[in-house]
């Protein structure tokens, strides 16, 4: 079992997951991050699942009518002893200092490790699509590699405050 797809399917807390972010109809949404970077690099470690400090759900409203906190609040009423982080990407480019992102899959594209920017959602009942704007080949290598479009000094930082290689000691950090 190598692809995400199927490490999803064979992790039953996951899938709850993905069925209460996709139970709530969200323009242009996934669970990213460490939700789908973390299950691969258990995988590749031949551990069992490593604990999420929390569980991080995008989506892009270019409209800003949906709330954050309010989407959190379902996804915490619908799964309470999941520590949920709901961000719309539309309007994550002023706090980084970028021009307005398009969609998702482009404000993952500046994400400081290229293999944090994967995501995944649900799109039918056993139907899971992947997001990952610099492809999957490097995660499944054990890479955590830098983004060009953030500063070496962002990625090192998050690299050593993550304790990624302390968890994961396999892991390659590639510049």
């Amino acid at each position: 079992m190598s692809n995400i797809p199927d490490l999803m399917r064979a992790d039953a807390q996951r899938m709850k997951m993905l069925t209460a972010v996709a139970s709530l109809n969200l323009p242009d949404c996934y669970i990213a991050a460490g939700f789908v970077r973390n299950l691969v690099w258990d995988h590749l470690h031949g551990f069992d699942q490593t604990p999420l400090n929390d569980v991080d759900v995008i989506y892009f409203d270019g409209s800003q009518s949906l709330n954050p906190d309010r989407i959190q609040k379902q996804l915490s009423a619908l799964l309470p002893d999941i520590h949920w982080q709901v961000k719309n990407q539309a309007v994550m480019h002023a706090r980084n200092g970028d021009a307005p992102y398009l969609d998702s899959q482009h404000a993952m594209a500046h994400w400081p490790e290229k293999e944090t920017a994967i995501a995944v959602r649900l799109v039918d009942v056993d139907e899971i699509e992947v997001c990952a704007p610099f492809g999957v080949q490097s995660l499944f290598m054990g890479h955590i590699s830098h983004n060009q479009k953030r500063s070496l000094e962002i990625f090192d930082k998050r690299v050593t405050s993550k304790h990624w290689l302390d968890a994961w000691p396999q892991l390659k950090v590639v510049y």
